[in-house]
């Protein structure tokens, strides 16, 4: 199996998302790790050990954004594979009251606790990122979602 079967199109879709104010030039989501539509590179696969369906090393893809809508005073950030776990979705990391001064995220940064996110419980139980694992059949598209925030972090 190869790293672009085992891996899928984790991180396939890209999805922005904001309320009411817009910024002059579009808000982007990117990631020099990936195009989308495209699969995750190997090392951003989960590595379970338990799970020979793992074979990854855990690692977060870099992520980067800009031109956030007016008024923004921090971000939420989600990664899912809504086919994961036989169709029951699953969440590989979700990030809220994350600083509007910060426009993105380091290659591994997300793979553990950071003071610059508050990390929300995923599917395998974490608060940081958890990549991943090859499903049976074919590559699942996952969706990496970012929304700009009006209220207080």
């Amino acid at each position: 199996m190869n790293g672009k079967q085992a891996l899928g199109n984790m991180l396939g879709g890209v999805m922005l998302a904001a309320c009411a104010a817009f910024a002059a030039e579009p808000f982007t989501l990117s990631s020099p790790a990936f195009k989308d539509g495209t699969p995750l590179q190997k090392k951003n696969a989960g590595n379970n050990k338990a799970n020979p369906n793992c074979v990854g090393d855990n690692v977060s893809p870099p992520l980067s954004w800009a031109n956030p809508p007016v008024g923004t005073k921090s971000y939420a950030l989600t990664m899912v594979d809504a086919e994961g776990r036989g169709g029951a979705g699953s969440i590989h990391w979700v990030g809220y009251g994350i600083p509007v001064s910060v426009n993105g995220f380091a290659e591994g940064e997300i793979s553990k606790p950071s003071p610059n996110y508050v990390g929300g419980k995923g599917s395998a139980g974490l608060a940081f990122y958890s990549g991943p694992c090859t499903s049976p059949g074919a590559p699942h598209q996952g969706t990496t979602g970012l929304v700009g925030l009006f209220g207080s972090p």
